[in-house]
């Protein structure tokens, strides 16, 4: 007997062991997915682990109850790259086939309700139950979701419950598969219509159907039937299109045989022929450190290109991507935004053409599946850019992966698990396929640079502009002294305004920076002090006025803005505190209503195709002024950017993080190195009420090594990153009490252990969200301690906290490397 060990997509320790029936036998192979039972009536979408013949002994095995695939949907090294994913981030190996797999590829078990045929009513029904039997009276089954909008109850369950147990509903469970093959019907000449002697007597035919011999005579030349070395397929849709016949016409056509009608799997996405052209040669600057990158990836698996923004980072890229290329290889080319891809895209498809694939969030399920079919099974991409989940995709054989602004934190996952960083989680993947990486980025992260400066990593700087542009002009603004002196309208003082308008004047355009979305951050009564707070969250809510909404960041909760104070009941006195980009985005219209305006937050851009109209607006002028948050730093090139503004540099230098100033940093040297024109030296306008901050005077100078040393001193001093590892611990429970009690517990049993090495517990800065209050503990660990030891005693502890009853239902979080 054949058995196989199956990954679930749950959140489970263990693999699973199920039998396999003869019929599949010979054909089972590990990656392959399976249909299999678990629980009670439920059916999940499990991937083979591993096939073997040893029957378990603590459970009978159940059969699979399908194979679902004829090759296996993984590559042998993605199991491998898992199994790392699941060890080092603590992460169950059901979560990592979560996060890697499109849901696409996961049937998923929906319970349908039917009544039952054979049941005589013996009892009196409720009016809930007479209600749940009406909606299920013509007899198809109907899912537990459909039948809470139908009756329009709240939760139909209890109802279904007791109406099961009376046997008057059947409840059963089917699969249902999130991805159909996209088809579309297609036009074909039949096989005697294309007989020579035949046509001709059909051309006769139609001579008094003028509108079907026109429709068969666009056929012809769109087809190219008559010349096979020039046939393409044409679709009915295009037919009818080019044509402009009625579907009664065409039906006249193939009623009379002369044209025939098939459907056609199609792709949903775009592989049309581009045309391309060769790479751009590269300047002196960039040749000597494309030599020095290939220099050092004789040595080293893993190169920083620390270049200054502007330097031309990318055509490095490019040149690198071809040479692998050449090599038959596969390049992964990671950016941490969609945003990024947008504008990317179209640099590497003038050189990629079709070769290039995109892989991010916004894709339906659908495409991203196509997408993961087309790299799994060898057509059509090469080059994958995307976002960090692009590290699972079913490669072939990796030469390449470059990570681009490597230091950005959205390289790393946060919720749900696995935790992982794609950056690091990229370098692990690259050396399972003895490929090189290659970081890149104006502002290393600090432990990438360390790793660079001790030797681990190889590092080529690149100092020099493209085109020898020069760096832009930073000029401080001390808010406070403007205030004092009046010297501020709303939140811009006189001096970036009068720099906007000269901007506009001379037909430039102006990024303005504010790392906060919505209006402003919450709403004060200014009788009472009171401030409208997220019922389920510790937050105060966000002022959202182009909804007349207060929403809560964390949860979704939403509430209309109250005319009157819900507290004081006194009207007119409720007013906003702070500011965000939609407020900047009202005020600056009023105050140059002749400029053409967009904003580009996390509001603004949900829709797959809001990121790309923003950014091509943009770069066509169609927009002088850009608003935005942190999305408006990565990366992104605007050649008629003269003046960026940061509106206010406090809220990242004053953040309470150990990575806060080297965050400040970072974003404020990105965003600066947007503005700067070929022939014209670019402005950047720096509001703060802390003028001799380190940090400022570091991004006026651009001076990353200073910004490095200052960093690393405090670290050392406070045991951060690089030189110590760190784990943090959060745990969720309901009740306030027990969770305390727990993370007491917790912090105790770790110090009989770790002694002082052990953080907290601390309460965090939001200390309740969707209604789980929230403990942290910090674990830190020297870096040559052993990292594997340390969490095998931390699930340790974890196991034993939670195996008590009074703990059972409390949550933990293990976060390795947090962010």
């Amino acid at each position: 007997m054949k058995y196989v060990d199956v990954i679930l997509p749950l959140p489970l320790p263990n693999t699973f062991t199920y039998s396999v029936p003869e019929e599949w036998a010979d054909s089972v192979r590990i990656g392959m997915r399976v249909v299999v039972p678990f629980g009670k009536k439920k059916m999940y979408t499990a991937v083979v682990y591993l096939v073997h013949t040893v029957m378990p002994t603590v459970y009978e095995a159940k059969d699979i109850v399908c194979l679902l695939d004829n090759a296996p949907i993984l590559r042998r090294p993605q199991m491998k790259f898992w199994e790392w994913i699941s060890s080092y981030y603590q992460a169950f190996l059901g979560d990592v086939y979560q996060a890697a797999v499109p849901a696409g590829l996961k049937l998923e078990s929906e319970t349908r309700v039917c009544i039952n045929p054979d049941y005589e009513a013996e009892t009196v029904l409720s009016e809930k139950e007479e209600k749940v039997l009406m909606a299920l009276s013509d007899g198809k089954p109907t899912t537990v979701l459909e039948l809470n909008k139908v009756t329009e109850m709240r939760d139909v369950m209890p109802t279904l419950k007791a109406l099961l147990d009376k046997g008057a509903v059947e409840i059963s469970e089917e699969l249902t598969d999130k991805f159909r093959v996209k088809t579309d019907t297609f036009v074909r000449m039949s096989a005697e219509a294309m007989q020579e002697d035949n046509l001709r007597k059909i051309f006769d035919d139609l001579g008094r159907a003028k509108k079907q011999l026109d429709v068969l005579m666009m056929y012809i030349d769109l087809s190219k039937c008559l010349i096979p070395a020039k046939y393409r397929e044409v679709s009915r849709k295009e037919l009818m299109e080019k044509s402009g016949a009625s579907a009664a016409v065409l039906a006249g056509l193939v009623e009379r045989g002369v044209l025939e009608t098939y459907l056609k799997e199609i792709g949903r996405l775009d592989i049309s022929d581009v045309s391309t052209s060769a790479v751009y040669p590269l300047n002196e600057f960039q040749q000597v450190a494309i030599k020095e990158i290939e220099k050092q990836f004789i040595e080293k698996p893993v190169v920083l290109l620390h270049g200054v923004t502007s330097s031309g980072k990318t055509e490095i890229y490019i040149h690198l991507i071809n040479k692998v290329l050449a090599e038959g290889k596969q390049v992964l080319y990671l950016v941490p935004e969609i945003a990024l891809t947008t504008q990317l895209t179209t640099r590497l498809k003038r050189v990629f053409g079709k070769r290039l694939g995109v892989y991010h969030s916004k894709f339906s399920d659908a495409e991203r599946v196509e997408i993961w079919n087309n790299v799994l099974n060898d057509k059509t991409y090469d080059v994958i850019i995307g976002v960090r989940s692009s590290i699972f995709l079913p490669f072939r054989q990796l030469g390449l992966i470059i990570v681009d602004e490597e230091h950005e934190s959205s390289y790393k996952q946060y919720d749900p698990a696995p935790r992982y960083h794609a950056r690091n989680a990229a370098i692990v993947l690259a050396s399972m396929h003895a490929a090189k990486t290659l970081l890149g980025t104006a502002t290393p992260a600090i432990e990438t640079y360390q790793n660079a400066q001790t030797g681990k990593f190889g590092l080529v700087e690149l100092s020099q502009r493209h085109e020898d542009m020069a760096m832009p002009e930073i000029l401080v603004v001390d808010t406070k002294e403007a205030y004092r002196k009046k010297q501020m309208e709303s939140h811009f003082t006189d001096t970036l305004l009068e720099r906007i308008a000269k901007a506009l004047q001379n037909k430039e355009q102006v990024i303005l920076f504010q790392n906060r979305r919505g209006y402003a951050p919450y709403i004060e009564c200014k009788a009472c002090a009171y401030v409208p707070h997220c019922k389920n969250c510790d937050v105060s809510l966000t002022v959202h006025k182009a909804f007349n909404t207060l929403t809560c960041h964390y949860c979704g909760y939403t509430e209309p803005i109250p005319n009157i104070c819900p507290a004081c009941k006194m009207p007119g006195t409720l007013s906003t505190k702070g500011f965000g980009t939609e407020k900047i985005e009202d005020e600056i219209k009023q105050i140059f209503p002749d400029a053409r305006v967009s904003r580009m937050d996390l509001d603004t851009t949900r829709s797959k195709k809001s990121y790309e109209k923003i950014i091509s607006d943009f770069e066509q002028h169609k927009v002088d002024i850009l608003i935005g948050t942190q999305m408006v730093s990565k990366g992104l090139d605007f050649e008629r950017v003269s003046l960026v503004g940061i509106l206010n540099a406090d809220n990242m230098l004053n953040f309470p993080d150990f990575r806060a100033h080297e965050r400040a940093f970072q974003l404020m040297a990105q965003v600066s190195g947007r503005a700067g024109r070929k022939n014209k030296r670019g402005t950047v306008i720096l509001q703060t009420s802390s003028p001799e901050h380190p940090i400022i005077g570091q991004v006026i100078r651009n001076d990353y090594q200073a910004m490095f040393a200052t960093q690393c001193d405090e670290r050392k001093l406070f045991k951060y990153p690089p030189y110590f590892r760190i784990i943090q611990i959060v745990l969720r429970h309901r009740d306030s009490i027990i969770l305390n009690q727990a993370a007491a517990r917790m912090a105790v049993d770790l110090r009989a252990v770790f002694n002082n090495r052990v953080l907290g517990p601390n309460v965090p800065a939001v200390s309740r969200i969707q209604n789980m209050y929230i403990k942290h503990i910090l674990l830190k660990f020297e870096v040559e301690a052993s990292a594997e030891k340390a969490k095998d005693i931390l699930r340790q502890v974890t196991t034993n906290l939670q195996s008590e009853p009074k703990f059972k239902s409390l949550w933990i979080n293990l976060d390795v490397d947090p962010m």
